[in-house]
């Protein structure tokens, strides 16, 4: 019952930047964290960048001071600020929702991804 829309992908320079943004849908009770996770050609998916309805983040070591992780509780979206972007940053990101929502009769939890948006950064 929760949907994520992504948006904001494309082709950059390297020294670019790009702003994407997530917005959770749905049955939504409450989100209690979203984060962003990458995917490059050939590699595994990793965890880029986290932030709590709080507002604590977390960034893995290869983005930190480049990107910043953001949201909108009031709007359930999640936004990932790239600058400085380089061609090791090329992959297709991915948005992730944890939350509580309405199922049936109860309130359950679970983790939601969105469909990924593709960032290309040429050298």
């Amino acid at each position: 019952q929760v949907h994520l829309v992504e948006s904001g992908g494309g082709l950059v320079q390297a020294g670019g930047s790009l702003r994407l943004s997530c917005a959770a849908s749905g049955s939504i009770f409450s989100i209690n964290a979203m984060g962003w996770y990458r995917q490059a050609p050939g590699n595994q998916r990793e965890l880029v960048a986290t932030i709590t309805s709080a507002g604590s983040t977390n960034y893995a070591d290869s983005v930190k001071g480049r990107f910043t992780i953001s949201r909108d509780n009031d709007k359930n979206t999640v936004y990932l600020q790239m600058n400085s972007l380089k061609p090791e940053d090329t992959a297709v990101y991915y948005c992730n929702a944890d939350c509580k929502y309405y199922g049936g009769s109860t309130i359950r939890r679970g983790a939601f991804w969105g469909q990924g948006t593709r960032v290309t950064v040429s050298s």
